[in-house]
């Protein structure tokens, strides 16, 4: 297959930045061994009573525990191994052996260069390898290639890609590193720069070798320092004036961070423009992709321009995002530019753009000294896609920003609906409302006790028990005159909040006296005041 063969149909591009999270659930017993999620040293083992439950239960929980630092350690979470763990499926594939089979294959067309050896690890990238080079012509020189697999954020078509990717060996700027050859295909790229010795300015930071795995380099260094007030300035200021460049040709980063900074003497000069080509996922992603107000690539270089000068300042990166306080620094002015990115308030109220950094005190007094030109023409067509491909990329960005917003949302209403004051708050409430409802309940019991009662003694009080009333016998009684008429309906209640709302009568003695007035007219009733009537049968039938 030539270089140049487009892939297979169908590939699954996964954004390897995406932290993987794992919980150990159980753990079985397979010939006297327990056998859980992880196997660690950590927590201490146990030779005797090692298949207790109380031992397994305490021994998972330590377990958890380790499992959550090594899932939460930013390093340490993208590291292939970690993946391969606990994503198995999606992290089966070799790209050391694919790596290889395109760079033999790219040798195949250029037989001018050759490998001299692989440098395995070197980056955090699980997709990316590296490899020194030499030219055959002039082999004391040292170049590195590296081949990078397609990223989830490719959005350019693969004409569009090709070409973008060999205009990067056409791009001169005195803060960005020479390409010195650039391919793409419709799967990956392959990229030669030359060798330095001296390495990034992670390495001058962390005072490590530039061919030592990436890991053993970063991971847990013998000793943090941070670099010097005058070099955290120069450094600072050349970054940015590179970062404004390439804003103002719309041509898209997002991948800022130390070790993508190579040093050339006392100069710095920006690394691996063709990541954002390739569509690949930023170092720092998971950590802007929480604020929503980083909804740009302009935003996210300074948000990562942020992280930057706080490794640059204390040697080691920030504990958590966003900071609250920070150490003391060799000038107030750092912290005051570090407070404009990394602080809740400006993660709320948005980034600040890259002029208004260089306004700043911290850097603003830099004198930079090299003449060199800048020279990097992108045609209009071009321009136009790498606009698209970016408003893309951002919209990816704010769909996944959102998600995580409302993932977070749920999660922190579930845990105050689980907390312990919740569930006592909870409690409180129900013993309330049971007892609101028994003593209801009683109520209305001794009300309907009282009704019986009262309707079965209508002789003593007739007043309220209309429903069997018993008529006075009339023979030999006194003509006694009619019932008086019933009064007249009470008035209508005045309207709330009327001066004459608290003197109206209560219902109730009202509804007394109309069935009073009515039990009393039924009791006087008479029938010899009827008049007589005569009515004619006209039912029987006739006979003519």
């Amino acid at each position: 297959m030539a270089f140049m063969e487009k892939p297979p149909a169908g590939k699954v591009l996964l954004d390897d930045t995406v932290p993987l999270t794992a919980q150990i659930e159980a753990s079985q017993s397979l010939h006297s061994h327990t056998i859980s999620t992880l196997s660690l040293p950590l927590p201490p083992k146990k030779l005797i009573g090692n298949m207790e439950r109380e031992f397994i239960a305490e021994r998972q929980k330590g377990l958890q525990a380790y499992l959550d630092v090594i899932t939460t350690h930013h390093i340490l979470s993208n590291c292939e191994l970690v993946k391969k763990f606990l994503d198995p499926n999606s992290y089966s594939v070799n790209y050391t052996e694919i790596a290889l089979q395109h760079v033999s294959m790219f040798f195949r067309s250029e037989p001018k260069w050759e490998v001299v050896e692989p440098l395995k690890d070197i980056g955090w990238r699980i997709r990316k390898k590296y490899f020194l080079m030499k030219i055959k012509n002039q082999p004391k020189e040292r170049l590195v290639l590296s081949w990078a697999d397609l990223g989830p954020d490719k959005y350019l078509s693969d004409r569009d890609l090709q070409y973008a990717v060999k205009l990067l060996s056409s791009c001169s700027h005195p803060y960005i590193y020479k390409i010195t050859f650039a391919t793409a295909n419709e799967s990956s790229a392959l990229v030669i720069r030359p060798f330095s010795e001296k390495g990034t300015l992670k390495d001058l930071i962390y005072k490590a070798k530039p061919k030592d795995p990436f890991l053993k380099k970063y991971c847990n260094p013998k000793k943090i320092q941070g670099l010097e007030l005058q070099q955290i300035k120069t450094y600072g200021r050349q970054i940015l004036e590179v970062l404004k460049f390439l804003h103002e040709k719309g041509f898209p980063y997002g991948h800022l961070h130390s070790a993508n900074v190579m040093l050339d003497g006392d100069t710095c000069k920006l690394l691996d423009l063709e990541n954002s080509l390739l569509g690949l996922p930023s170092f720092y992603r998971s950590y802007f992709s929480q604020f929503r107000k980083i909804n740009t690539l302009e935003g996210v270089d300074v948000h990562c321009f942020g992280h930057l000068l706080y490794e640059m300042t204390y040697g080691r990166p920030p504990d958590t995002i966003p900071v609250e306080s920070f150490p003391p620094a060799p000038s107030v002015f750092v912290v005051s530019v570090l407070e404009s990115i990394l602080t809740c308030e400006a993660l709320k109220n948005g980034m600040p753009t890259v002029s208004r950094l260089l306004q700043m005190p911290l850097f603003s007094d830099v004198l930079l000294t090299n003449s060199e030109k800048p020279q990097f023409k992108i045609p209009t067509k071009l321009k136009e896609a790498l606009k698209i491909s970016k408003e893309c990329v951002e919209k990816r960005l704010t769909e996944e920003q959102k998600l995580i917003h409302q993932h977070r949302r749920l999660t922190r209403a579930q845990s105050h609906h689980g907390s312990e004051e919740e569930k006592k708050k909870r409690k409180i409430l129900a013993r309330k409302k049971s007892k609101r409802s028994a003593n209801e309940s009683g109520e209305e019991h001794s009300a309907k006790y009282s009704n019986s009662n009262n309707s079965g003694s209508g002789a003593s009080s007739p007043l309220t028990s209309p429903s069997s009333p018993t008529p006075p016998s009339t023979a030999g009684a006194p003509s006694i005159p009619p019932a008086p008429p019933p009064p007249p309906p009470p008035p209508a209640a005045p309207p709330p909040g009327s001066e004459g709302s608290a003197e109206a009568p209560p219902a109730r003695p009202e509804v007394s006296a109309s069935r009073g007035a009515l039990l009393s007219s039924i009791q006087n009733f008479q029938k010899g005041t009827l008049k007589k009537t005569q009515t004619c049968d006209h039912s029987a039938p006739r006979i003519s």
